[in-house]
This record gives structure tokens, sequence and C-alpha cells, in this order.
């Protein structure tokens, strides 16, 4: 495993400007933990904020009966990768995460299939991971609609996506389907109901435990899941033979440290994986596009190219 050389005690310091905004944005900077349908309506608007970067051709689509957005920059694309959004399998959407969808598009020079799947608590697990699983099938079986090899799709996802976006690894896996080029994990929700150090450290920035409680409750629909891989991959008997990896992690995130046993198990069973750590930045720091959602991006858009290159060598 690669991983970038951060000392713990400097990567669990927040960073002062994040400090700033958050005092400045209480409101943005707030836990989302009331699950009301007013709040849950509000909290998956179509509409998200004013897009900052062109993308040439945008389209809403269907894709295995599913709603997805579609983004194709100019140029030759370098691949396909399956874009699934974050909020905690309850929350966000396609017009939400736009953003990130735009910047994946951009720094990758990829066609990005962003994906509008059913979310919790109307359509408890595995429905949202189903719906995912289907659009990366179709990705894959249409990518000679986009000029793109069949072996050059991917998958990212942030946060409760990047819990999705392995799920669909493990479930190709599981099924003998395609194999992927790679997966982009960003503070990925891996690890269930189970508590990290982190969980206590950094509980309030951002996220917090009682909105995790909540969340994972209305995923599983008060079932026991945590000896289930495809909910919690972290409880996967063994990690070998998914795709290529790349785990992007926040210093002062909750999701933290089940993010970095993920990479570590990861490389344990022989899956080629690199870590990259941002100090002082607390969870959802790529979706807000603070200063760090920089260079993070360009480290995404680099190692997709290189993955989407190796796979059609």
């Amino acid at each position: 495993m690669t991983a970038d050389p951060v000392g713990v005690d400097d990567e669990g310091r927040l960073d002062p400007w994040v400090a700033e905004w958050m005092a400045a944005n209480p409101q943005r900077a707030t836990p989302f933990e009331d699950l009301s349908p007013e709040m849950l309506e509000l909290a998956r608007s179509p509409m998200g904020f004013p897009p900052t970067r062109p993308v040439a051709v945008i389209t809403d689509d269907t894709a295995a009966g599913v709603p997805v957005r579609i983004y194709r920059d100019q140029g030759v694309p370098t691949g396909i990768v399956v874009y699934l959004h974050g909020g905690g399998f309850v929350i966000g959407s396609i017009g939400l995460m736009d953003n990130v969808a735009r910047e994946i598009a951009h720094a990758s020079g990829a066609v990005v299939i962003s994906v509008g799947y059913r979310l919790a608590p109307e359509h408890p697990y595995p429905a949202g991971l189903d719906d995912c699983e289907a659009v990366t099938r179709w990705a894959v079986e249409h990518a000679d609609r986009f000029g793109v090899p069949p072996e050059a799709v991917a998958v990212a996802g942030e946060s409760a996506g990047g819990n999705l976006a392995t799920a669909v690894t493990l479930r190709l896996r599981q099924s003998d389907g395609p194999h992927l080029a790679g997966q982009v994990l960003v503070y990925p929700a891996v690890g269930g109901p189970a508590e990290f150090p982190s969980m206590v450290e950094f509980d309030g920035l951002i996220i917090s435990r009682t909105a995790g409680q909540r969340y994972w409750e209305a995923y599983s629909a008060g079932r026991d899941l945590t000896d289930d891989p495809c909910a919690v991959p972290l409880a996967a008997p063994t990690l070998s033979g998914l795709p290529p990896a790349l785990v992007v992690l926040g210093g002062c995130d909750m999701l933290r440290d089940a993010g970095r046993a993920y990479a570590a198990r990861l490389q344990d069973d022989g899956t080629e994986v690199e870590l990259a750590s941002y100090p002082g930045q607390p969870h959802g720091f790529v979706n807000f596009e603070f200063p760090a959602a920089g260079p993070a991006f360009e480290r995404i858009g680099a190692w997709l190219r290189a993955a989407l290159a190796g796979a059609i060598g």
C-alpha cells in the first residue's frame, strides 16, 4: 500500500481555515440528524449550488431503469466512472452532488455517470445497492455507446457512496461479474455501526455519532447487517480479487479510522491500494470544496487516468 507520510498529531489537528468556515457557516456545519419527512425532502433537493466547473455535455437519462446524470467533457474519454453520491444512505441527490461529478469528469477525463439510487428509510438495504450495481453493469454493457472499452469502467463514491462503490465490487466478485478498472473511496462508510476512536474524537464535526446511528437504523431497517459484507464491507471474509483502490480520507473525520482499516485490509488481502490522507480536514471537505479539495480531486483524477489506462493496457 502506498500512503502519504502523515504524522497522526498533524493529521488530527483541525485546519484553522476549516474552523473559521464552520464558525461562519453554522447551519451548513451542523450535523444533519432530523430524519422527519419534511427535512428529508429538503436534504434531497434536486438542485445544488450554482456550478463552478463547466462540462461540455450533461444529460439526464435512465440506465437500467435508474435515474442518472451523464457528464461528458471535451476530447476522447479516458473511460467511464460510475459515481455514487454520499448522504448516509438517506439524503443527497444527483443535483446536490453535481459539483463532485463535475470535478471528477474534469480531473479524470472520463464520462461520469451519477446515479440517483433509492434512499432509506423508504427504500432500505439493499434497494440502493441494487440500483448502483444495475447501473454499473449497464455502464460496462453499454461502454461502446461512449467510445470506451468495457474494461475501462470504474466506480467512485464518498461517504455512503464509498460504501456502495466498494459493495458493488464485492457483489460483482461474488457473481463472477465484470472486473472493474478501479474503485475510488472518499471517506467511505465501511464499518457499519462499529465504533472507532476517530468517531469519538471528531464527533460533531460536520457529522455526528447520533446522525450516523439514525442513518444506519434507517438503512438497515432495524435488521442486524453487521455480518453482511455488502452492507458492512469491513465484515468481508476476504477483500482479495477486488479492483485497485484509492482511499481518500480526512484527518479530522469521524470515518477516518474505519477507512484506514479498510485500506489496510485491502493491502493484507493482496488488493492494490493507495491511501491519501488530508490533514486537518473534516468529513465532507471534498463535497464542500474546501481548499484541500483541489489537490484531492487532482489526485483522484490522476489515479483514475492511470487505472483506466492500465485496464485496457
